[in-house]
């Protein structure tokens, strides 16, 4: 998927901020690890030297999330969201399951990345039920297949812009 293909994610500014202090953090934390690589590589013998190895996993992991975490701001809108008058990414939404209106679940419809700025749960519009419920509106009844492949029926009881 090339860049101009990939979809954007909404991000509140306090989310956009958190994740690039994350990014900055990384980025200035490369020379500590680049150190400790060497230093175990002059222990000796690199086939059994796992503090070497422990070090080149974390660089790695560590790059892995430079990467993406570069890809992911990128590609963020970051903003308030716009009041719509369906459901959109950056919705907090409020369904009830099959036909029990006592049975309901309130979360954001959006990035995983904001989950640590909110105490929502957040589903992905990437998911299932997100998907589902993407462009539905107050009061529509909406069926989607669960990962267990379970046939799932949800209905929108209302939504609104993340205030979070």
């Amino acid at each position: 998927m090339s860049s101009s293909e990939t979809p954007k994610t909404w991000l509140s500014q306090d989310a956009y901020d958190r994740l690039q202090a994350e990014l900055d953090e990384l980025i200035a934390g490369r020379p500590a690890i680049a150190a400790e690589i060497n230093a175990r590589r002059e222990e000796g013998d690199l086939r059994e030297n796992g503090g070497y190895h422990a070090a080149r996993e974390e660089q790695s992991r560590q790059e892995g999330r430079i990467l993406y975490l570069k890809e992911f701001l990128r590609n963020a809108e970051v903003g308030e969201v716009q009041a719509a008058d369906s459901v959109i990414p950056g919705s907090v939404v409020t369904i009830y399951f099959d036909d029990d209106k006592d049975d309901t679940e309130t979360f954001l419809l959006g990035s995983r990345e904001i989950s640590s700025t909110t105490d929502l749960t957040v589903y992905s519009p990437e998911s299932a039920l997100g998907k589902a419920i993407l462009g539905a509106r107050t009061g529509q009844t909406v069926t989607y297949t669960a990962p267990s492949g379970a046939d799932i029926k949800v209905t929108v009881v209302k939504f609104g812009a993340f205030e979070g």
